[in-house]
């Protein structure tokens, strides 16, 4: 019961932080579930509720959303699931903490390495390739979706908006590999279907909290706090990483 409300709180909390910044809440959220659940079954139930939440962040900020970018990006997604789902392995927890801790270094390549538009069609393509499969070995990948918008002339709630529905595609596939894990009787004894269903709206009243953040901060400040907070928390991830390869 003391893990069901860990995750229901953590589902809120960490949603409020995706509302505001469309990233790092489910970077935490996953390293909470792998560290409370099996790392199959956090998977599938990271892959359920957060698209839980990326979608009602679309449904939020629907009119802001670039729908043009996404055509690409789905069938790269789609790509990947196809290609992922013939040589998928379930990773351990320190391979999970090691990606997410070494994940938001992204954040810190020179823009010009990597001058990349989501607006290009090949760009979004291979982007949705690529954070679609890390989705799926490690289960984030916002920090490379983010890449995506390096060169784009976006306003902060179009990169939300348009980053929650990439999101949603990636924790789908999730759902498409991992879900029935969720079904199983041992899952169920773990965590209760009632406890992934209210951490699902749980995870929607955060967008909203979040959502309401957002509006008061500035395209300035948006894009500065960003990288700060998103390396923090891959910090800790990382030292998590080391702490198990250290037992």
């Amino acid at each position: 019961m003391q893990v069901g409300i860990a995750i229901i709180v953590a589902a809120f909390l960490t949603s409020i932080l995706s509302g505001v910044f469309g990233m790092a809440g489910g970077l935490v959220f996953m390293g909470l579930l792998a560290w409370f659940l099996p790392v199959a079954t956090a998977l599938a139930l990271h892959g359920v509720i957060q698209f839980a939440s990326n979608a009602w962040r679309v449904i939020l900020h629907r009119k802001h959303v670039v729908w043009p970018v996404l055509l690409w990006f789905g069938l790269g997604a789609a790509a990947a699931i196809g290609f992922f789902s013939l040589v998928l392995f379930v990773p351990t927890k320190f391979y999970v903490f090691l990606c997410l801790g070494l994940m938001p270094v992204l954040v810190w390549l020179p823009e010009r390495w990597l001058a990349l538009d989501a607006g290009k069609p090949p760009h979004a393509l291979g982007g949705g390739f690529v954070s679609t499969g890390l989705a799926l070995v490690s289960g984030v990948s916002g920090p490379v979706t983010d890449l995506l918008f390096i060169n784009t002339q976006l306003s902060r709630h179009q990169i939300v908006a348009t980053k929650a529905v990439m999101q949603a595609i990636g924790h789908a596939s999730k759902i498409v590999v991992y879900g029935g894990l969720l079904l199983s009787a041992s899952a169920r004894e773990t965590l209760p279907l009632s406890v992934t269903a209210i951490a699902i709206f749980a995870s929607m009243a955060g967008i909203m909290v979040g959502g309401y953040i957002l509006d008061r901060i500035s395209d300035a400040h948006f894009r500065k706090s960003r990288r700060w907070i998103v390396t923090f928390i891959g910090a800790t991830f990382l030292f998590q990483a080391i702490q198990i390869a250290l037992a």
